[in-house]
């Protein structure tokens, strides 16, 4: 029997239509982000409103409830709704919070540094990252943090070496934003290239140098975000596959081991 006077909470209403808009755009900007259709400083603000809708359905949805509760208000059903999708589009934004409090706020990770791979600025504009050299502290938190961000050292021909890096790069989405080098005639050459982090396909400057000093064949890599304040890790992460699987291609090939 329908209560007299009872009334449907507007409120109720506005959070289901909000969680629901959060959640659509969440979905709309990452996929136009990830297929280049939406640029990065705009992708990163609509993230910005994202969670404030998300925000905004929450309260919606605790207005609504104490509505509920105190004057018998009919949308329940609404309620839960908005509560449940600002719940799950707000869920990333609390698990990037978490690794932001929890690593170390670095952005620009090298396995050497007294001369880093340079990187390629050419596609660079002033809204990124700036580059700069890391300061004692920036080093002494890279190395406690990522103990295996180190540089390989192969007692290989050079060609053989650069063969092996070209192999692994391949198998990797990564854009290069130079032809490739060749060995003839070098002793030390830079691969540049843009790589993308995993969910949000943020773009990423990637250097890695081969250089033969005579004795073994030396691997330098560096990874650097263009944009954001910390790198949750993805730089270092992006360092150690790399080279691990470098390792496993270069024994794969002629059956040795690098020399650390």
């Amino acid at each position: 029997m329908e209560i007299p006077g009872r009334q449907t909470s507007k409120a109720a209403g506005w959070s289901r239509r909000t969680g629901a808009f959060s959640a659509v755009l969440l979905l709309t900007v990452l996929l136009g982000h990830r297929y280049e259709l939406v640029e990065t400083p705009a992708f990163l603000w609509v993230l910005g409103i994202v969670a404030l809708l998300a925000a905004f359905a929450l309260l919606f949805a605790g207005f609504a409830f104490s509505r509920l509760w105190n004057f018998g208000d009919r949308g329940g059903r609404d309620l839960t709704v908005g509560t449940v999708l600002a719940l799950l589009v707000l869920a990333p934004f609390g698990i990037a919070a978490y690794w932001a409090a929890t690593s170390p706020p670095l952005r620009d990770i090298s396995t050497d540094f007294d001369d880093p791979p340079v990187l390629d600025t050419s596609t660079r504009t002033g809204n990124m990252n700036a580059l700069s050299p890391p300061t004692p502290g920036e080093q002494r938190l890279q190395t406690e943090t990522y103990p295996l961000v180190t540089g390989r050292s192969y007692n290989l021909p050079f060609d053989r070496v650069l063969e092996a890096v070209e192999t692994v790069l391949d198998r990797r989405d990564w854009q290069l934003t130079a032809p490739f080098p060749r060995a003839i005639g070098q002793s030390e050459v830079t691969i540049s290239a843009l790589a993308k982090s995993f969910i949000l396909s943020l773009p990423t400057d990637v250097a890695i140098r081969v250089t033969d000093d005579g004795d073994t064949v030396i691997v330098d890599m560096r990874s650097a975000s263009r944009y954001g304040r910390y790198d949750l890790g993805d730089n270092a992460a992006r360092i150690v596959d790399f080279l691990a699987e470098l390792d496993r291609e270069v024994a794969g090939q002629v059956g040795t081991a690098p020399a650390e």
